[in-house]
């Protein structure tokens, strides 16, 4: 099962969604997907239609920067960043 972090920003919106969690998937689309399932509205608020990740939403599986097609070990941490803008 993957490791899962969310960003508060994210977790504010959904009655009991932690801000971490495990999730059994083989990718970042799966582990989205799960989430969607049990918190419906968490996958719009990451991905657009298609999908494909909101430009501000950045995930890194292991530190490393990745997409909805990366693969997720049965280890895997998986964090989920909203990138902030301002100025």
């Amino acid at each position: 099962m993957a490791d899962v972090h969310l960003p508060t920003t994210l977790t504010a919106l959904f009655d009991d969604l932690p801000r971490r969690l495990e999730v059994d998937a083989a990718t970042v689309a799966e582990a989205i997907e799960r989430l969607e399932e049990r918190w419906p509205g968490v996958q719009a608020r990451l991905c657009e239609p298609g999908p494909v990740l909101h430009r501000h939403i950045h995930v890194y599986v292991d530190r490393e920067r990745s997409a909805l097609d990366t693969s997720l070990g049965t280890r895997s941490r998986v964090d989920v960043i909203a990138a902030i803008s301002g100025g």
